[in-house]
């Protein structure tokens, strides 16, 4: 899709989650998976539900029961909130997020060779984006 996403609340966001995992889902079994973790009502989840419908990031087809699932792919969705998120807070600088992270967390050996990778492939011009 070429639209701009819509923003998506952390709420939602956990809506969203149980749909990218299992859709296309009822709203019953939505709320089967999701109030367990969150101890939700149900008429919390289908305000969630609407809201994301009325924002075009979930469709709902109306049949008997109504059957919702996402329009928008969970890795477009956190590529687009991983760049709301350095603008709002790093002023768009990625490399103020990586050292502000890198100072602050403990990494791996493993992780340590990957993240070497993604930049050896970044400088070498072969990262998507």
């Amino acid at each position: 899709m070429n639209k701009k996403l819509p923003n998506i609340s952390d709420a939602e966001w956990q809506v969203m989650k149980v749909l990218w995992e299992n859709s296309p889902l009822t709203a019953a079994k939505i709320i089967d998976k999701i109030i367990p973790e969150t101890k939700w009502s149900r008429k919390t989840v289908h305000t969630l539900l609407r809201r994301l419908v009325k924002k075009g990031v979930v469709h709902v087809e109306k049949n008997n029961p109504y059957i919702y699932y996402p329009l928008y792919e969970e890795e477009l969705c956190m590529k687009e909130e991983t760049k709301s998120f350095l603008n709002r807070v790093y002023n768009g600088s990625l490399q103020l997020l990586m050292a502000n992270f890198l100072r602050n967390e403990r990494l791996s050996s493993q992780e340590i060779e990957e993240l070497k990778n993604i930049l050896n492939e970044s400088e070498n011009g072969d990262d998507e984006k």
